[in-house]
């Protein structure tokens, strides 16, 4: 199993939806990220420049979550993982996108959007 790197659960209120209201209004979006990334080198050398700084990649991932509206989650979460493959140090990540405001009607916790991307 190859070494990981989690964020879970990096929010903020965005304007992302189909609907007139979503984008007017805005709802809570969460995110979760789980990178796979060689760890050993950083490890070894007790050194951040050779792994991921999660502190930087939580400011890019949530200025994605905050920045241009999209209409789809999956689309959001294609977005969130180019920015987390940018960086070279990552082999694939999994991106969950969290709704949990979503308009549907019935009661519900939450919608979820997974996927996964490795680097090519």
């Amino acid at each position: 199993m190859p070494d990981r790197i989690a964020l879970s659960g990096v929010q903020a209120h965005a304007h992302h939806g189909v609907y007139a209201f979503e984008r007017e209004n805005g709802q809570l979006f969460s995110l979760d990220a789980v990178l796979e990334v060689d760890t050993r080198a950083a490890a070894v050398g007790d050194d951040l420049e050779k792994t991921v700084n999660y502190a930087d990649l939580a400011q890019r991932l949530h200025a994605v979550l905050t920045g241009e509206p999209v209409n789809l989650l999956e689309t959001l979460a294609h977005r969130l993982a180019d920015v987390c493959l940018a960086d070279p140090l990552v082999d694939a990540v999994e991106i969950t996108v969290h709704k949990p405001q979503a308009e549907l009607g019935v009661p519900f916790d939450d919608v979820t959007v997974s996927i996964r991307r490795e680097r090519r």
